[in-house]
C-alpha cells in the first residue's frame, strides 16, 4: 500500500468567512486535514509552518502574503519534512491567498524531490476556487502526477465530509 502524507498549512484566528471577519481556534484547512486524516487512519499528519509568524490582524496578514506572492518568496518553514522520500502520495491542502498557495507550500514542495510521486491538492476558500495553484504545482513538481485539486468553501469546511471523503478516495 502506498504511504501516504497529508500536508498542509492554516491559518487560526482572524480569518474572512462569508463576508466578515470571524476568529477561528482552528484554521479552514486544519479542519479538512483532520477529516481526510481520519478517513486514512494510517496517513501521517504534516503542518506546514512558516518561521516568521503573520501578523494576528486579518488585513495586515493579506498584504504581507501579497508582498510575498509579489516578491516570489520562500518563507522558511519551522520544521522540514523528515523522510520525504516515503511518501508515495501527498495530500496538500492550503488556503487560497490571492489567487494561489501560500508562498510557504512553494518552499514545502522545493524542500524535496517529487519526482515519481502523487500530489492531491485541496484548497480552501471564499469563493475564488483553487485559483492558479494547481498550475503553480504542476510548474514546481513536474516530474509528479498532480490529481484535479478540490476546492472547499472555508465557511463549510466543518461539513466537508463529501469532499473529504472524495480527496481520501483519490488515495487508492
Amino acid at each position: 500500500m502506498a504511504k501516504v502524507l497529508i500536508a498542509y498549512y492554516s491559518r487560526r484566528g482572524e480569518n474572512y468567512v462569508n463576508g466578515s471577519i470571524r476568529s477561528l481556534s482552528k484554521g479552514n484547512t486544519e479542519v479538512v486535514a483532520e477529516k481526510i486524516k481520519a478517513l486514512i487512519p494510517q496517513a501521517d499528519l504534516f503542518h506546514i509552518d512558516t518561521v516568521r509568524q503573520y501578523s494576528p490582524s486579518y488585513m495586515t496578514c493579506i498584504e504581507e502574503a501579497k508582498q510575498e506572492l509579489r516578491s516570489n518568496a520562500r518563507p522558511e518553514m519551522k520544521e522540514k519534512l523528515s523522510n520525504p522520500e516515503q511518501y508515495d502520495t501527498i495530500i496538500l491542502g492550503y488556503p487560497n491567498w490571492w489567487g494561489t498557495m501560500p508562498m510557504v507550500c512553494y518552499t514545502f514542495l522545493e524542500s524535496f524531490d517529487t519526482s515519481g510521486k502523487t500530489i492531491i491538492p485541496f484548497c480552501t476558500n471564499e469563493g475564488s476556487g483553487m485559483g492558479s495553484s494547481e498550475r503553480a504545482i504542476r510548474q514546481l513538481c513536474p516530474k509528479a502526477e498532480i490529481k484535479k485539486g478540490i476546492s472547499i468553501h472555508g465557511a463549510e469546511a466543518a461539513s466537508s465530509d463529501r469532499e473529504a471523503s472524495l480527496i481520501a478516495s483519490m488515495t487508492k
